[in-house]
Parts: C-alpha cells; structure tokens; sequence
C-alpha cells in the first residue's frame, strides 16, 4: 500500500525544522566564539579626523586645531547690531477694523506691523520709516512714522 501523502509532508516539515534548530545553534556557538567581551581599551576607542568622520586610528597630532571655548555657541547665537536701523518701505496692506498690515520694503520683502506701532492714523500706500524688532512669530516694524 502507497503512504499518505500527509505524513510524509509531515516528516519534511520536521527536517525543516530541526535543520533550522541545528542552524540557530550553530549561529549561536559562533557568536559566543567571536564575543566583543573582554577586549581592550584601544580596540574599543573611535577617533574623530579633521574633517569630522570617525576612525579607528588617532589623529595626526600636528593637524590639531586649538579651539576657545569661549568661542563656541550654544543655543541663540549672540545678538547682532542692525547697521541701518531706521529702514524705509511702503504700505502693501492694512486692514483697519483688525488694526494690522504689512509693509512692503524696499527689497521687496513684507513685513508685519499693528496700529499701535504706528505714530499717525495708517492707510495703504504711505511711504514710511520703521526700525526692525524680533517678534514672537518674526520680524515686526516698531515706531512706524509716516515719512516728510
């Protein structure tokens, strides 16, 4: 009589299985074989060159560069002064009931500014003269005065 065909899927599946058993273990033994433990200091250290990438060899002592700490900035680098601080454009937009518009400068950018940064009653068109203050959201026009 001829075997199911059932059992024998079963006995292939079970080689399957043991061969994958025999390869997890074997993969296992060679890991513990070749561990990282126990290995020295200098194995263990990485080096950063000149041009920043990290290897495994000590920098060239004569390419060292000697860097002041005082000079190194963390966070918001420190405040600049404005050159020109009294800056002239022209009014783009301005809408009365919110009390807000924009200022189109010289170079063509926009800038923000509300009524009461302004010293006279605003309507579009002006020509007018303001100084640059960092807002919340971004640069804002302060002490907007109509211009003579």
């Amino acid at each position: 009589m001829a075997r199911s065909k059932e059992s024998s899927n079963k006995r292939e599946k079970e080689k399957q299985r043991q061969k994958e058993k025999k390869e997890k273990r074997e993969k296992m033994e060679e890991r513990r074989a070749n561990q990282s433990k126990g290995k020295g200091l200098d194995d263990m250290l990485a080096y950063v060159d000149e041009n920043g990438n990290i290897t495994s060899t000590p920098p060239d002592p004569e390419k060292r560069k000697v860097i002041n700490s005082e000079d190194i900035e963390i966070g918001v680098p420190k405040r600049t002064e404005i050159d020109d601080p009294l800056k002239e454009g022209k009014i783009d937009y301005f809408d009365k009931n919110k009390g807000f518009g924009f200022i189109i400068q010289n170079d063509g950018n926009k800038i923000f500014f509300h009524i009461n940064q302004a010293t006279y009653p605003v309507k579009e068109g002006d020509v007018v003269n303001y100084t640059v203050e960092r807002g919340p959201k971004g640069w804002n026009a302060v002490d907007v005065t109509k211009k003579p």
